[in-house]
């Protein structure tokens, strides 16, 4: 009998569910596109905390569970990248090669995007920008931060930003931060992820704003939310069943041996301009 091949997939979500996040359905997507002609399915377990995403690695390990993992959100001198060195579990990081160690990554340019967010929005007159973050101890987050940073001191704009955890009631108490700061109030967000700008669009209307027509939001990564919201979202989006695929591949080529230290480059990023800025 064949023993059955798997690929693990570990989200730490203190108070979420796989449920609430559009980008994930479409990663996982593209991952088992590939994965699954191969004869490889995607164990996928959802815990509260980083000591429960560990105590899983050593879990799967023990017990051969699985034959592979792909590792999200990683923070700077992540724990979890000699962790699975350690347990000798073929690993792929989807993030920044810097956070990686020498494991294979699948990059995305996420301070160049951001930096283009800013762009997009200067070039339509805005000088008072807000950013509403993931969480900052997230590598990713401070990418994006720092590029939204980078780009708008080098134009001379006023960047205020304040910090969520991708749900969307963060999104919904960040907006309302940075609408009732004070003086400059920005006339253009962007957020970190869809869900928070679903957020954002609620808190908006508590202030008795509207949009476009008083602030301008662009989402990130452009799920069928940004299209189904009401005003339909301007998206910084990404291919991400596409980075699904490739994380697959790379999973794939670790599993045979590969090198550690490949970066697979995911597709770039874009702007879709949708009401939210017009």
């Amino acid at each position: 009998m064949q023993v059955p091949r798997r690929v693990g997939l570990v989200l730490a979500r203190a108070s979420r569910t796989l449920g609430e996040e559009p980008y994930y359905h479409e990663f996982i997507e593209g991952l088992e596109r590939v994965l699954a002609p191969a004869g490889i399915s995607v164990l996928v377990k959802i815990v509260t905390d980083r000591a429960a995403e560990n105590a899983t690695y050593e879990q799967w390990s023990a017990q051969q569970r699985v034959d592979g993992v792909v590792l999200v959100d990683l923070r700077p001198d992540d724990d979890r990248v000699d962790l699975v060195r350690r347990l000798d579990l073929p690993g792929v990081v989807i993030g920044d090669p810097s956070t990686a160690a020498g494991l294979p990554t699948v990059w995305t340019d996420d301070a160049g995007f951001a930096r283009e967010a800013v762009r997009f929005l200067a070039e339509r007159g805005h000088t008072v920008l807000g950013q509403v973050s993931g969480p900052l101890s997230f590598a990713h987050s401070q990418l994006r931060r720092g590029g939204f940073e980078s780009e708008a001191a080098a134009r001379g704009l006023t960047l205020t930003s304040a910090e969520g955890d991708y749900s969307l009631e963060s999104g919904r108490t960040a907006t309302t931060e940075l609408l009732t700061a004070g003086a400059p109030r920005p006339t253009a967000i962007v957020y970190d992820n869809d869900l928070m700008t679903i957020g954002g669009l609620e808190a908006i209307a508590e202030q008795k704003l509207t949009v476009p027509a008083d602030l301008s939001l662009i989402a990130w990564d452009d799920s069928a939310q940004c299209q189904l919201a009401v005003p339909a979202l301007s998206a910084m989006s990404h291919d991400v069943g596409r980075i699904g695929e490739i994380a697959a591949g790379a999973v794939l080529d670790a599993m045979r041996g590969g090198s550690d230290g490949d970066v697979y480059e995911a597709p770039k990023a874009h702007i879709v301009e949708r009401e939210s800025t017009r």
